[in-house]
């Protein structure tokens, strides 16, 4: 059952230091472009490689806002499993810490743009792999 999120404690700095860096208002927006990057790698990851639960705490309601049947259908249909599996909050996690790390690292190697123009260098990657 969905209720609450924890980013490992490695990523704890990472959401502050990538909301700093986006600008983009509060922490929970980082952690939903985190979920849906990772997501868009079209990677299954395993549960297996799930690393600790000792960073933020994101209550289900403030990680996906109004949004949360969009995130979790996405999740669902990516590891065809049903909205109501157990492990599906398992899975957002894994696509939570995913997507952190590699936002922090694609960041890095661009440390010389801000957020906005980072984003839309993916979304423009992105029409062009259409």
């Amino acid at each position: 059952m969905l209720k609450h999120i924890k980013t490992s404690k490695e990523n704890k700095e990472v959401v502050s230091k990538l909301t700093r860096k986006f600008n983009l208002g509060a922490e929970n927006t980082i952690a939903r472009i985190a979920i849906s990057y990772s997501l868009s790698k079209d990677r299954k990851l395993s549960l297996e490689e799930l690393s600790d639960s000792q960073g933020k705490e994101y209550a289900k309601e403030v990680l996906f806002g109004e949004y949360i049947d969009y995130y979790t259908g996405m999740i669902a249909l990516h590891y065809s499993i049903h909205i109501s599996n157990k492990d599906l909050a398992r899975y957002v996690k894994l696509h939570l810490d995913d997507g952190l790390r590699l936002i922090n690292s694609d960041f890095q190697e661009k440390d010389n743009i801000d957020g906005f123009d980072f984003l839309t260098d993916l979304i423009n990657k992105g029409l062009t792999d259409l």
